[in-house]
């Protein structure tokens, strides 16, 4: 194990003692991978194991020489490939400079409800692990951890406590709103534990629950001096007609926050 990972883990080991068991389906995981097998154009398909899991993701090599490492986590029950705000992001990051990996993050079947989603959460920390063990033995960090919607909770979560020098140089999390309970999936929650430099970043009509939290997220995320929040004018939860304008949003991020 990478010695920059240990201190990482061991905040995960203890948090998620109170988070019951998840269980991500894998028949549906499966399906999404025999499709993104069969149709890939840009970027390799690369399996990452987890413990005992094995799950997909889409390495999408930088052009160029490298400006850094970029690890992309998906919506709700959706998957790498997406085509809305991940695969933009997927592809045009690399043309900019920038390697990107693409996770399969855990699934329900498709009338679950989110709720449902919250004991997933336990699966989510050996997932990041994993991909950046995977980009470590590239020589590919630091890296940038961004996310989309449920994506973006996952990673803000992963990321509560987690300071400065680890793997992680920081936070992009797009669209997000989540539950105001003070738990797992509470996107405001983490944006005040994390001291990271953190990117908050929502269209102008986005969901109801992303705009109706801009205040709380902003007042929690605000206790990090290295905390922004965006709205891009136009847009809408999956940035359609904005993906260019979604793209240099990151990239900008990125050149002016992340290390080399």
């Amino acid at each position: 194990m990478h010695a920059h990972l240990k201190p990482l883990l061991t905040i995960f080991m203890l948090s998620l003692i109170a988070l019951p068991s998840a269980a991500s389906d894998k028949a549906k995981e499966k399906r999404w991978a025999d499709q993104i097998v069969d149709q890939l154009i840009e970027g390799e398909v690369e399996w990452l194991e987890a413990g005992d899991d094995r799950f997909l993701a889409i390495l999408t090599e930088a052009e160029g020489e490298p400006r850094g490492s970029v690890i992309l986590m998906h919506g709700m029950g959706v998957h790498p490939n997406w085509p809305q705000v991940i695969y933009p992001l997927r592809t045009e990051l690399p043309r900019l400079g920038w390697t990107t990996l693409s996770l399969q993050m855990p699934v329900l079947p498709n009338d679950a409800e989110a709720e449902a989603y919250v004991p997933l959460f336990a699966e989510v920390p050996v997932r990041i692990d994993a991909a950046l063990a995977f980009l470590a033995e590239r020589d590919q960090l630091p890296t940038s951890l961004v996310g989309h919607s449920l994506g973006a909770y996952m990673g803000a979560y992963y990321l509560r406590g987690a300071r400065p020098g680890g793997a992680v140089s920081d936070f992009i999390g797009i669209g997000m709103s989540g539950r105001t309970d003070g738990g797992v999936a509470d996107a405001a929650t983490s944006l005040a534990q994390i001291e990271l430099p953190a990117l908050d970043l929502y269209g102008e009509h986005d969901m109801d629950d992303v705009l109706a939290g801009i205040d709380r997220r902003f007042a929690a995320g605000s206790r990090n001096p290295e905390y922004s929040q965006q709205k891009l004018p136009g847009a809408n939860h999956f940035f359609d007609g904005y993906e260019a304008d979604l793209v240099t949003r990151v990239f900008d991020w990125l050149e002016a926050n992340v290390p080399r």
